[in-house]
């Protein structure tokens, strides 16, 4: 359990609390290594992360995502209309901002890049998919340290850009299947081209080695990236490695998109519970995030 927040705001990261264990298992999990003192600011992060990531669930078409959208920006800037304290992910999350001095900028700029999972688009180009990367999981392992760093600059900047991509490029591979129903393409189109797959064969469910072979580049790509994280390892102070556990599943998550049976359009990958503690805890252990 995290540790009790202030008596006028526990409501709120209680519902944070509730929210990350339900819906985002592996983060909830490596808050459960940092100190008990910044756990509630950490789920009220990852809580925000995905109210925000959810918005296109919820809405039947984008202009209501928009609005929606619209609205944590404004309540980022204070500029909402309304009671914003009255949402305990907004009252907890602003209460954090407050505390460790974050800055609104990212967060803001995590909305901004949400705005592509509103619409039916492709992601043009792998440098673009990197940088929606970055933006959306990169800066929460940024914001996530500062918060474990107590509101200092913890340095790192590099390994959690490297870091956060290979655990959301992951993670778009993961749920291919949900997406594809949905008819989004996060696949970059350069890369799709390349390898003669077109967005009609990944929405209409049109499987075969040129999609094969697309998922298998994209999956060396991430574990480019985590590599290229842990080179960087020895920049990670260990006050922050909760921050980076996240990416400490990747390895297991691509591997078993490699396993016989796998169908990216049917199988959405996940870790038994147990396992994703077990791998978690060695990491803590050892103080080896990566």
């Amino acid at each position: 359990m995290a540790a009790p927040a202030p008596d006028s705001i526990a409501w709120a990261y209680a519902a944070c609390e509730a929210l990350v264990r339900d819906n985002d298992p592996d983060r909830f999990f490596a808050t459960l290594f940092a100190p008990a003192d910044k756990r509630p600011h950490l789920l009220a992060l990852y809580a925000f992360s995905h109210e925000i990531a959810r918005v296109r669930e919820s809405v039947s078409e984008p202009m209501p995502g928009e609005v929606r959208l619209q609205w944590w920006r404004d309540a980022l800037q204070g500029e909402a209309r309304g009671d914003v304290r009255a949402n305990p992910v907004a009252a907890a999350l602003d209460d954090t901002i407050v505390r460790f001095r974050l800055p609104r900028s990212a967060l803001v700029d995590l909305v901004d890049a949400r705005t592509f999972d509103l619409y039916d688009d492709t992601m043009p180009t792998l440098a673009q998919l990197e940088g929606y990367c970055g933006e959306t999981s990169s800066s929460l392992i940024r914001l996530a340290s500062l918060v474990l760093a107590g509101g200092s600059d913890p340095g790192a900047s590099d390994a959690a850009g490297h870091a956060g991509v290979a655990y959301a490029l992951t993670g778009l591979m993961r749920v291919f299947p949900w997406h594809a129903r949905r008819g989004q393409v996060y696949l970059p189109a350069d890369h799709l081209a390349r390898h003669g797959v077109s967005r009609d064969d990944i929405v209409s469910g049109r499987s075969g080695p040129p999609l094969g072979a697309a998922l298998a580049e994209m999956r060396a790509i991430a574990r480019d990236h985590l590599e290229r994280a842990r080179r960087l390892r020895g920049t990670i102070p260990p006050a922050i490695a909760p921050a980076f556990l996240p990416a400490r599943l990747v390895p297991a998550y691509l591997t078993a998109m490699e396993r016989r049976g796998y169908d990216p359009f049917r199988t959405v990958v996940d870790l038994p519970r147990w396992r994703k503690l077990a791998i978690l805890w060695w990491a803590a252990r050892r103080g080896q995030p990566l």
